[in-house]
């Protein structure tokens, strides 16, 4: 997982935005907690094909901002920064937040985005997350901070990280997800401002849903989902790809909502594959 990225902003106002590679843009955005470098398992991929950016939300990472705002205002900054660097056409990655952005960026944008590759996301997003214990916050505390420590230390998955929240968020257990956890997540879980949280809670008890609106999307869409995410189901990915209309479905068993994170390798083929079926989203 090497860190291949270059930091790049023009301007105190912009989004912090890592760059990578050359070629047609490929917009890549982070789910809550997040921050663009938690899109490393996919730009450092694409990157070998494309140029990739993968800001820092508003409210995440390097992008700071304490007061107060709503979700619109991440896209009037995304739009903002498809003019800053000049982007007339992209196609846009999103993970959960991220892919509810990206859906909403198709939507008011529809003329520069070519294609979406959703991920762990829904229009119209429901869970099925268990009542939180003050053990399970407890242990995940505990396993966070050894895995921090000594990432994928066997003793500590085994002991804390099966008994933590993390239990929700993974399926499989390997080294190479608690790898990702201790370099992307838990940074990007310190960075992330109260002033995000609010944001995304406010939006989800206004009860968020476009699922009516997605027929105006024509681009193609791939829909990746893990079989037991209990933070965005996969019955309500597959409720959104049910209503796009040039739209693939992938789902992972036995994985959750990190599941790029478990299955990397066969999650970047199933997009390879998607990108060599449909070369126009990249502008091939």
């Amino acid at each position: 997982m090497g860190d291949r990225y270059r930091n790049s902003t023009t301007d105190a106002k912009g989004l912090n935005v890592y760059i990578q590679g050359q070629g047609f843009p490929i917009l890549a955005l982070h789910g809550h907690p997040g921050s663009g470098r938690s899109l490393s398992v996919f730009t450092n991929h694409l990157s070998k094909r494309c140029k990739t950016f993968a800001p820092d939300l508003r409210g995440y990472g390097k992008s700071r901002f304490n007061s107060n705002f709503n979700m619109a205002d991440h896209l009037t900054d995304l739009e903002a920064l498809l003019d800053r660097f000049e982007i007339e056409k992209c196609l846009v990655l999103g993970w959960s937040l991220g892919g509810i952005l990206a859906m909403e960026l198709a939507l008011s944008l529809p003329e520069r985005v070519t294609g979406l590759v959703l991920v762990a996301t829904a229009a119209r997003p429901r869970g099925s997350h268990p009542p939180i214990t003050l053990q399970d916050n407890l242990y995940t505390g505990v396993a966070a901070l050894l895995n921090y420590l000594k990432p994928s230390w066997q003793w500590n998955i085994e002991t804390f990280a099966k008994r933590s929240l993390f239990r929700y968020l993974i399926q499989q257990h390997t080294p190479t997800a608690y790898e990702y956890i201790a370099q992307e997540a838990v940074p990007a879980y310190l960075k992330t401002s109260p002033a995000a949280t609010r944001a995304l809670y406010s939006a989800i008890q206004a009860g968020y849903n476009r699922l009516q609106d997605l027929e105006q999307i024509k681009c193609p869409s791939l829909v990746l989902a893990g079989d037991q995410d209990r933070h965005i189901t996969a019955d309500s990915s597959l409720e959104t790809a049910q209503h796009l209309q040039n739209c693939q479905w992938q789902f992972y068993p036995n994985t959750a909502h990190l599941f790029p994170w478990e299955v990397p390798q066969q999650v970047l083929s199933d997009i390879d594959r998607w990108l060599e079926e449909h070369p126009q989203v990249i502008g091939s």
